[in-house]
């Protein structure tokens, strides 16, 4: 007699049942596929009300909880430059009952912190690009500044003596400043805030004097001549701000820099779900009501795949990291 192990047939079974297990979970996504969504659906976004993907995400969370038959509401959970919220999603169950709404900073993190309580290309699932936006470069009045050039000049004339808000150390208006300020070779003192509003009250309360704002937050201000609009971020001209110049044409050649919000889930979510989140959610981005929101802003809605979006993510990563190690910035 011989007492042993069967190697082939060990093998041959232990296949038999991984592929059980496949056939088992594809049934379990597409149960859940099914049946979802069944329940109120939140969308964390991780930084404070009335910042630009607060804004967008609260209409669009409507359209798309109409289209999908359930309540979508938006909770936002600021702090850590958007760390905290965003690994409250990562560690949320992957049922597509909890969603993110991130921005710039999602891609910038893990070139700030040394360490994350999670990993932002491993821990989440992609399922769509929004929309894509400029900021605004806005200063006091009382600054005797009107121009990027004038800016320029002032700022090498008084090194370290501007104060510069951003909505967040990591946050695009912070990169997109650090970015400003690295090609212009000047120096400012950076004072991060809570979000992207309490950055702008800040401005015109005269605790800096300098701010690349999202036009949302920015735009009634200006209009009100309570802020001088001195350049917009992007490549062209924004129709919101049809007279104001792009930073790129008034002064800083080559400058160039939009910011996005997209959304995500976390990682293991059902692929099925996500491909009809992404279905849904480029739907909404498109209605009127949005695209007229957005445009206020100067930004336009994408509403892209998992998949196009993903590799956004990866170029966005590589990006900001080559301007971090460049500029020598530090988490706080």
């Amino acid at each position: 007699m011989r007492i042993g192990f069967d190697a082939p047939g060990v093998a041959v079974r232990c296949k038999a049942v991984a592929l059980v297990l496949c056939l088992l979970l594809a049934d379990v996504g597409t149960a859940l596929a099914q049946t979802w969504p069944a329940r109120p659906i939140r969308i964390i976004v991780p930084q404070s009300a009335g910042g630009s993907t607060d804004q967008v995400a609260r209409p669009f969370g409507k359209l798309l909880g109409e289209a999908l038959g359930q309540s979508v509401f938006i909770e936002n959970r600021p702090g850590a430059g958007s760390v905290v919220g965003t690994d409250l999603v990562a560690k949320a169950a992957p049922d597509g009952y909890t969603l993110l709404a991130v921005a710039v900073s999602f891609a910038i993190n893990p070139s700030l912190y040394k360490k994350l309580p999670f990993d932002p290309l491993r821990d989440f699932a992609p399922v769509a690009l929004l929309a894509s936006f400029p900021n605004v470069l806005v200063v006091s009045p009382t600054l005797p500044v009107k121009s990027v050039q004038e800016l320029i000049v002032y700022t090498k004339a008084n090194p370290g003596k501007l104060n510069y808000g951003s909505s967040g150390i990591g946050s695009g208006t912070h990169l997109s400043m650090e970015l400003f300020r690295h090609m212009a070779a000047i120096e400012m003192v950076h004072v991060a805030y809570k979000g992207g509003a309490p950055a702008v009250n800040a401005l015109l309360a005269g605790e800096v004097q300098v701010n690349l704002a999202t036009i949302g937050t920015a735009i009634s201000q200006i209009k009100a001549g309570k802020l001088r609009a001195l350049a917009v971020s992007s490549k062209g001209r924004v129709s919101v701000l049809p007279d104001v110049p792009t930073v790129a044409e008034a002064g800083l050649p080559g400058y160039e820099y939009d910011s996005w919000i997209g959304l995500l889930a976390p990682a293991k979510t059902p692929r099925s779900v996500i491909a009809r989140l992404a279905a849904e959610a480029a739907k909404a981005i498109h209605a009127p009501e949005i695209k007229a929101l957005l445009a206020l802003e100067g930004a336009e809605p994408v509403g892209n795949s998992p998949d196009e979006f993903a590799a956004i993510l990866q170029t966005e990563v590589a990006r900001w990291k080559r301007l971090v190690d460049a500029s020598g910035i530090k988490s706080e």
